[in-house]
């Protein structure tokens, strides 16, 4: 018999719970890469302002430093092999591409669980 292709019903509360919360910051990360790039815009092109840099540096810093953990969480939790973690820190670099990598192992099959990733239950 042919087992069904694993979906996100198959994941535990846990990986539910760090897959949500992985998305939300991969997105959350992106939208203040956004505000600091506008920041920094208006502070060099017309020379306005640096509100948009004070604001936005430290906002994009915390996000970026919990998408790092959130990577490593994903890793273990979801478990992700070494080189998909390494492919989440690269993308935490350039703009954006914390959801072009949280598309990207959605498409993959990386934020749902595979035979050899899925823990079993142990009985009690």
């Amino acid at each position: 018999m042919i087992d069904a292709v694993p979906t996100t019903t198959d994941l535990t509360s846990r990986q539910r719970l760090v897959l949500r919360a992985f998305t939300a910051v991969a997105v959350l990360e992106a939208l203040t890469w956004v505000g600091l790039l506008t920041g920094m815009y208006v502070k060099y092109v017309p020379q306005t302002t640096e509100a948009g840099v004070q604001l936005f540096g430290p906002v994009h810093g915390a996000a970026f430093v919990a998408y790092l953990v959130m990577a490593v969480l994903a890793w273990r939790v979801l478990r992700w092999s070494s080189g998909t973690l390494v492919v989440a820190v690269v993308c935490s670099v350039p703009p954006l591409f914390t959801v072009v990598f949280e598309v990207w192992a959605a498409r993959t099959g990386r934020l749902t669980p595979t035979r050899g990733r899925v823990r079993e239950a142990v009985p009690a």
